[in-house]
């Protein structure tokens, strides 16, 4: 909206600072909107949430001592998530440019997965015993969406060239070479399908495979894979108070920083990594997410006075997903959000182990956190930890600018 608002006072001869036109501003501008909007609407929230009675479920089948643990979080109300989005959409709505592509699937990719997340934890509200949406047909949504996002991006930008609004990614790699003792620099414009069958590693210059013709087909396959996976990681890592958030701030802020620096072309070429023209609205977004994050920590760090639940996690983890995609950083966010994958992945190692190992477990209770609390580890000791991994991984991930 600023954007336009900013075009149509100079149609008229009105004079705007240039400054709210950088992504910078907006980015900075983004993350305060959605910090103070979740700080001062959140006890109304609460108060709402309460009323209606949104109390946390706790899974005792195969974790019994969970709820001894948990029971006083037996009351605690979920569904805090749609104070999250809610403040995200406000900030797109205010800072981002709504002529961008990425803001239409980030726009789009937000209400559909706070759609999935709602209603899952709607019927955990309204059935006390249910285990909410099934998990096989909430994977299926999740994918298909994901799928549909892969797709679109490989084929569909073709026929937008030609239009007003939601133009097509213009991407450009950069290449040196020093001849005659003066820097020559070179650029080339990738088509958008180059530019999505393109994969790239932390701590390696150029791509790490690309993709063309029909095997792109197999690059749709990987992005639902990235997008699916990781709103599902986030969704399995937010079991304790603070933890899904937290870890959330630091695996936006790697994001937000490598979105920030494709969008600028001189940056971009200096660190060897692709120019991505428009990757500032990514990052604005990413960071009215880790304001957001922030301010739902007031009241959900421990002891938590709301949890997102479904409602903001599968949405988090899927524009988390999504924003990789389409900065082309999947590996980058496997590894600064390595607290989500080791949870995920302990998940599957356990049911995997249960399954086919005659009913031995690998872990006490799965996922990790919990693994970690039934061997007499505090709550906030747990919480911290996996903080300050998940912090050690974004300097990795953020050192690996410099390596390549």
């Amino acid at each position: 909206m600023l954007l336009l608002f900013m075009q149509f006072l100079l149609r008229r001869g009105v004079h705007v600072p240039a400054v709210f036109a950088y992504s910078s501003t907006r980015m900075l501008l983004a993350a305060i909107t959605t910090l103070l909007i979740t700080i001062f609407a959140g006890p109304f929230v609460i108060r709402r949430l309460y009323e209606l009675k949104t109390g946390q479920s706790i899974r005792v089948e195969d974790c019994p001592m969970l709820e001894e643990l948990h029971k006083k979080k037996k009351d605690t109300p979920t569904m805090g998530g749609i104070l999250i989005l809610f403040s995200m959409l406000i900030a797109l709505f205010l800072w981002m440019d709504w002529t961008s592509l990425f803001t239409l699937i980030l726009f789009v990719s937000t209400l559909v997965l706070g759609v999935i997340g709602a209603f899952d934890d709607y019927l955990k509200m309204k059935h006390k015993n249910s285990k909410g949406l099934r998990a096989r047909r909430k994977f299926a949504f999740q994918v298909l969406l994901a799928a549909v996002i892969g797709g679109f991006l490989v084929w569909a930008p073709a026929a937008l060239e030609k239009g007003r609004w939601f133009k097509p990614p213009i991407a450009k790699v950069q290449t040196h070479s020093i001849e005659q003792g003066r820097v020559d620099t070179r650029s080339e414009t990738l088509e958008t399908s180059a530019y999505m069958g393109s994969y790239y590693f932390p701590f390696k210059k150029g791509p790490l495979f690309t993709l063309s013709g029909w095997l792109l087909i197999f690059g749709v396959l990987i992005t639902a894979f990235v997008i699916t996976g990781a709103s599902n990681a986030v969704n399995l890592t937010d079991g304790l108070d603070g933890l899904a958030a937290g870890t959330l701030v630091m695996a936006a802020g790697v994001l937000a920083l490598f979105a920030f620096l494709s969008n600028n072309l001189e940056m971009s070429r200096y660190l060897n990594i692709l120019y991505i023209e428009g990757a500032g609205e990514i990052a604005i977004y990413l960071c009215a997410m880790i304001g957001a994050a922030l301010g739902f920590l007031w009241y959900n760090g421990y002891p938590a006075q709301v949890f997102m639940g479904d409602t903001g996690s599968i949405a988090l983890g899927g524009i988390l997903g999504i924003s990789a995609v389409l900065l082309r950083r999947e590996f980058l966010l496997a590894l600064c959000g390595g607290v989500f994958v080791v949870e995920a992945l302990s998940v599957i190692l356990q049911v995997g182990s249960y399954r086919y190992r005659n009913k031995k477990r690998i872990f006490l209770c799965a996922p990790l956190h919990h693994h970690f609390e039934y061997k007499g580890w505090p709550e906030t000791k747990v919480v911290l930890r996996f903080w300050i991994i998940s912090f050690i991984l974004a300097m990795v991930a953020i050192i690996s600018l410099k390596f390549q």
